[in-house]
């Protein structure tokens, strides 16, 4: 079964990578398939986090690069995970074909409780290299929660742990660290690939 899963996973990579690489070279179709561009950014409020190296982060952290940034934890059984093996393909794909803007992934956790750095670094990791994991006080993390728009709760359980419900959208945020799009579930890796780069070239 893992060698089939492996061999699936390289199939559909290698799909993935000929795609983008056919829409960099024709630069065609160039209307978006899932991605909504807002025509008025929103800057990314301040705020105090820190990420899996244990730095201090703020939102002057986003600029200079294109993030795609997803709100989760690493106790989530299925949204979170499957969501950011869907932005690791597409990122690879892109990488792959030779994209000259390839977005970060960030991961803000809802799960401070439980996230710590060292726990989010590894969690984080797993789903590729430079990517980005934030986690501290609930407060800051509700900063960023309600200025883009992003819901989440504690949920307790019959077996004493709990869960946190939370919004599966990913935001895109920009090299000038605005709110400028987001991608709305349910995510597939195609159309990451698809869109980003005219999102990318648009700005």
């Amino acid at each position: 079964m893992r060698s089939k899963n492996l061999i699936f996973a390289l199939l559909l990579g290698g799909a993935l990578a000929a795609a983008a690489l056919l829409l960099l070279k024709t630069g065609e179709p160039a209307e978006l398939k899932s991605a909504l561009v807002f025509p008025a950014p929103i800057a990314v409020p301040q705020f105090s986090l820190i990420d899996q190296s244990g730095n201090t982060v703020n939102a002057d952290t986003f600029r200079g690069h294109w993030n795609l940034l997803f709100f989760g934890f690493t106790h989530c059984p299925d949204v979170c995970p499957t969501t950011l093996q869907t932005l690791s393909n597409a990122q690879r794909a892109l990488v792959d074909a030779g994209a000259d803007s390839v977005p970060r992934i960030v991961l803000v956790s809802v799960d401070p409780e439980r996230d710590t750095a060292e726990v989010l670094g590894k969690y984080i990791n797993y789903f590729g290299p430079d990517n980005l994991g934030l986690t501290g006080e609930l407060e800051e993390i509700r900063k960023l929660t309600a200025a883009l728009g992003i819901y989440f709760e504690k949920t307790e359980t019959d077996d004493e742990n709990y869960g946190v419900d939370h919004s599966a959208a990913v935001l895109v945020i920009d090299p000038d660290a605005k709110f400028s799009g987001l991608f709305s579930s349910p995510h597939i890796a195609a159309n990451f690939v698809h869109d980003l780069p005219i999102v990318v070239t648009a700005k």
